[in-house]
């Protein structure tokens, strides 16, 4: 990683009207010559205790660009230890071992880190590879540094063979959850292990990539730190895509020989908008690093000028990343569908920018990110910029079981630690985790509380109901999903207002069938246990709204309340009369297949001795028999009023809806509920819940649907495989 790319744009405060010119570069430091840096380290007059080492002299200048006043006395004392011990070791690539942790701490150092983590950073290597002890640092430099290295010394001190890694990042998310400066100096040890890993056979370099694609990479992503996250995307895809990444280097050559630069000039476009409304900002072309632009040219096929980068705005002000949106989207051509807002709802990782795109003159879309120069730099560098999180008096820097206190870890990062915990086993673990961080993107839903859960892209209500209430969802029985009943099944979208629906019965549990609806390691962990401890427990489908059952009774009981997932009265009867051979049963439609008069069904025993009844051809009727469920007989009684669900296939047409409506009142059938989906190739579909006084009806019904002018098919709702 050169410097320009570690080191977020922090500059001072804007004058008035000032935009950067056009074509304006800020200066960075060469990529330092590991070499030199070495004997600078063996050679240099390191001995001097009144001035700082030439070695560290990078080190410091990048160090006092983020914090002037640090003290640098603890760093001067860091090198010289970590020199002295790592003297007359070698790294395989031919140079002294020293420059490795010096290469470490510069990483860092460009990103903002503070004065602790650099001296961290120093030594991270002296305790597992010298003689040096923990007591020894923690009496020469403190219980900070002590803890932050012995961090990461626990970390390296697991190998990373397959058989290793659940338990390898066990540790390391544990210590990365006490103390996110732990991660930070592992990820900048990764980064330079990576630059330099052409040292190593082809067979340890796949394996060492890999492992650095699988977890390291997502983990840097969700602390925010995009800088480090970019150059070990690009490294990894050079190992792993050696053909592809030549491809990719090839285009990003033969754009960068081009004359003509659509970029700049829809920049200069921008400046000047900007300037004339007297909004002082910063306009900057960021180009897309390699994978990015592979995944642009997959996704758009030939590339052209304006996708091999993008428009960066930096401004001193929130409210001023509203008034150039503003401007941009007034004086512009804007891409309306590409605006997002990660200011008012930043991302699970601190991130926070508007993002828009706008046309230029010739039709190629440009994308633009607005931010504060603060936003910026936490953009970059994530956690890292955000200094000690543990600079409060001491009283205050633990809680309970030594546990740290630290503000800034994510909430992602504290779901990750609960659920950790919580798993039975390191390849549980394991195995959530993998499915975890292959989630790289992450929504928000809203309670009816006005608070806020972050989800991972995909989840369902059975993970809003464990992110919210932990184990306690148990006793979920179902959710509204903006105002509308819905299964704990259904898929949550950004921005989805979700209120879950709780049982007060002490005995709720969840239902085996959760576990297909579940994506969020919390989520299935728990279920996962509470199956595990009660495994005589018939949980099945026999509560829950989820499973959209209709509860009845044996002849001559109280109809109990039925439960379904969609918006009716729940205490309304309707459940045609079924007979069981099983004396005082409770028995319940199940919600999947909707069985009427005169289907031909069977019946399983949940838990707390209820009978389901399924249609014959129903899949769950296979699974659950597979799962050694009781089977027992079941009947329809005489004729008997029962709710039926019911979908019809029609054309777009004018007042098709008051015609079916009004054919079915005709019929009798009151409806309970109804989705109209939208429109699609002049085709809609309806999906109607409705209530017969007699199940025999049933047949002219549906008839009398079919003749609606414009409707071309009508069906009962199918049975769901399990999957569904």
């Amino acid at each position: 990683m050169n410097a320009e790319a570690a080191k977020p744009a922090t500059p001072g405060p804007l004058a008035p009207g000032h935009v950067t010119p056009a074509g304006t570069r800020r200066k960075s430091r060469p990529r330092l010559d590991l070499r030199r840096l070495g004997r600078a380290a063996l050679l240099g007059s390191s001995s001097a205790r009144d001035r700082l080492p030439d070695a560290i002299g990078h080190v410091v200048e990048a160090h006092r660009a983020h914090h002037p006043d640090a003290d640098l006395e603890p760093l001067r004392r860091a090198y010289l230890l970590a020199e002295s011990s790592h003297r007359g070791q070698m790294r395989k690539s031919g140079e002294p071992y020293i420059t490795h942790p010096l290469a470490v701490t510069l990483i860092l150092a460009e990103l903002g880190a503070e004065t602790t983590t650099l001296t961290a950073s120093l030594l991270h290597d002296t305790v597992e590879d010298t003689d040096v002890t923990l007591d020894q640092v923690g009496e020469e430099f403190g219980e900070e540094v002590r803890y932050l290295v012995d961090g990461v010394t626990k970390l390296e001190k697991v190998d990373y063979g397959a058989a290793a890694e659940p338990e390898t990042f066990r540790k390391m998310l544990v210590a990365t959850g006490n103390d996110v400066r732990v991660m930070s100096i592992k990820l900048a040890d990764r980064l330079h292990n990576m630059r330099t890993l052409g040292v190593m056979r082809p067979a340890k370099q796949e394996r060492i990539a890999k492992v650095t694609r699988d977890v390291l990479i997502p983990l840097a992503e969700r602390l925010g730190v995009q800088a480090l996250k970019t150059e070990l995307e690009d490294l990894v895809f050079a190992i792993l895509h050696p053909e592809e990444y030549e491809t990719t280097r090839e285009l990003i050559l033969r754009n960068a020989a081009r004359e003509d630069d659509p970029l700049a000039d829809v920049a200069d476009d921008v400046r000047k908008v900007l300037r004339e409304a007297d909004i002082p900002a910063e306009v900057l072309i960021r180009p897309r690093h390699f994978v990015s632009v592979h995944r642009v040219s997959r996704k758009r096929g030939p590339l052209r000028g304006a996708d091999f980068g993008r428009l960066l705005v930096l401004v001193n002000e929130d409210a001023d990343c509203y008034a150039v949106l503003g401007e941009l989207h007034t004086c512009m051509t804007p891409v309306v569908s590409e605006f997002k807002d990660f200011i008012a709802v930043p991302k699970f990782n601190l991130y926070q920018s508007l993002h828009t795109a706008v046309a230029g003159d010739d039709g190629q879309v440009v994308e633009v990110l607005i931010r504060t120069h603060q936003m910026h730099k936490v953009a970059e560098a994530g956690v890292v910029a955000l200094g000690n999180p543990y600079a409060a008096p001491p009283e205050e820097q633990s809680a309970g079981d030594g546990e740290r206190v630290d503000p800034t870890r994510p909430g992602w990062l504290s779901r990750l630690l609960d659920w950790q915990q919580a798993a039975p086993d390191p390849d549980t673990f394991w195995s959530t985790l993998r499915e975890d961080l292959a989630q790289d993107r992450e929504i928000t839903v809203f309670r009816p509380d006005g608070g806020t859960l972050g989800l991972p892209e995909g989840a369902t209500c059975v993970d809003a109901a464990y992110a919210q209430y932990g184990e306690d969802a148990h006793a979920c029985i179902g959710a509204r999903v903006n105002g509308r009943l819905a299964r704990l099944s259904t898929v949550l979208k950004d921005g989805d207002t979700v209120q879950l629906l709780m049982d007060q019965d002490a005995a709720s549990a969840p239902s085996r069938e959760w576990l297909d609806h579940a994506t969020t390691p919390a989520a299935r962990i728990a279920i996962q246990r509470w199956i595990a401890a009660h495994p005589s427990a018939e949980d099945g489908d026999a509560r829950s709204l989820a499973d959209d059952v209709e509860p009845t009774r044996p002849p001559g009981t109280e109809t109990s309340q039925p439960s379904g997932a969609d918006d009716t009265d729940p205490g309304r009867p309707g459940a045609a009369q079924v007979l069981v051979d099983r004396d005082g049963a409770t028995v319940r439609l199940a919600g999947c297949c909707t069985p009427v008069p005169p289907d031909e069904v069977t019946g399983f025993v949940v838990r707390g001795g209820a009978v389901t009844v399924h249609r014959t051809e129903c899949p769950a009727v296979e699974r659950m028999r597979g799962d050694g469920r009781t089977e027992v007989g079941v009947r329809w009684g005489e004729g008997a009023e029962c709710r039926v669900t019911l979908m019809a296939e029609s054309f777009v047409r004018p007042h098709l809806l008051a015609d079916l409506t009004e054919a079915m009142a005709t019929e009798g059938a009151e409806i309970v509920s109804a989705t109209v989906e939208p429109p699609d190739r002049q085709q809609v579909r309806h999906t109607y819940t409705v209530q017969l006084p007699d199940a025999a009806q049933l047949p002219a019904l549906m008839r009398a649907m079919r003749n609606v002018a414009g409707v071309y098919d009508v069906s009962r709702a199918q049975p769901q495989t399990p999957d569904a």
